[in-house]
Order: C-alpha cells, then sequence, then structure tokens
C-alpha cells in the first residue's frame, strides 16, 4: 500500500464506524433473536411437546393397566397413587414404582421413543 492510502486508513474505519452506528439499535439484536428462534423451534418446542405427552400417559395410568417400566420390568398395576404406582410382577409380589418409571404398555411402542440425541 502506498503512504497515501495508509494516512487515510484510520478515516476510512472512522467512515465505517459512524456508518454502522446510524444503523437501528434493533437491527444489532436481529442476529440474536434468530438465534433464539432457532433454539426454541429445534429444542424447546419438541421437548414440552414430548412432556406433555409424556405428563397426559402417566395420568392416564389406571388399575389392571399391564405396563413395563423404564428398567425393563413387567407387571400389572394394582393401586394408583399420586406419584406413584403399585405394581404385581409376580403371585403376591408387588412393588411401588414412580410413575416418571413407567415407561409404556406391554405389546406396545413406548410412550416417547428413544430418540439418537439422548444419551
Amino acid at each position: 500500500m502506498t503512504p497515501m492510502v495508509l494516512s487515510q486508513m484510520p478515516a476510512l474505519v472512522a467512515m465505517s464506524a459512524q456508518q454502522n452506528s446510524d444503523a437501528p439499535v434493533w437491527m444489532q439484536f436481529l442476529p440474536f433473536v434468530v438465534i433464539l428462534a432457532i433454539f426454541y423451534f429445534v429444542l424447546l418446542l419438541p421437548m414440552r411437546k414430548r412432556q406433555k405427552k409424556i405428563a397426559e400417559f402417566q395420568e392416564a395410568l389406571k388399575v389392571g393397566d399391564r405396563i413395563i417400566t423404564t428398567s425393563g420390568i413387567y407387571g400389572s398395576i394394582t393401586k394408583v397413587n399420586d406419584k406413584s404406582v403399585q405394581i404385581q410382577i409376580a403371585d403376591k409380589v408387588r412393588i411401588e414404582v414412580a410413575k416418571a418409571a413407567v415407561g409404556g404398555y406391554q405389546g406396545q411402542d413406548p410412550v416417547v421413543p428413544e430418540s439418537p440425541n439422548n444419551v
């Protein structure tokens, strides 16, 4: 570069900075808003739908349902509480597990299938 161009460089930088400061303030936040929107639609919205589906399933549990727990225990519901269910897993053998541990009905797909990104 020639000395003349180098001496004009601070003036060019100041002019470009002045042009950027003339932009509306909301334009500076637009990239952050777009990133948050993408984050919401890609991560949060599907997670909320999944949680809603699980909550509906857990509220619909009733005595006599044949279920499988998330740990792989098969049984039949004998008693339902607010936060837990009692499961008969063999003759005269009953265990109590949290409703959150119930993965689905026997012979059916899980309420919420495992996704590849769940580790």
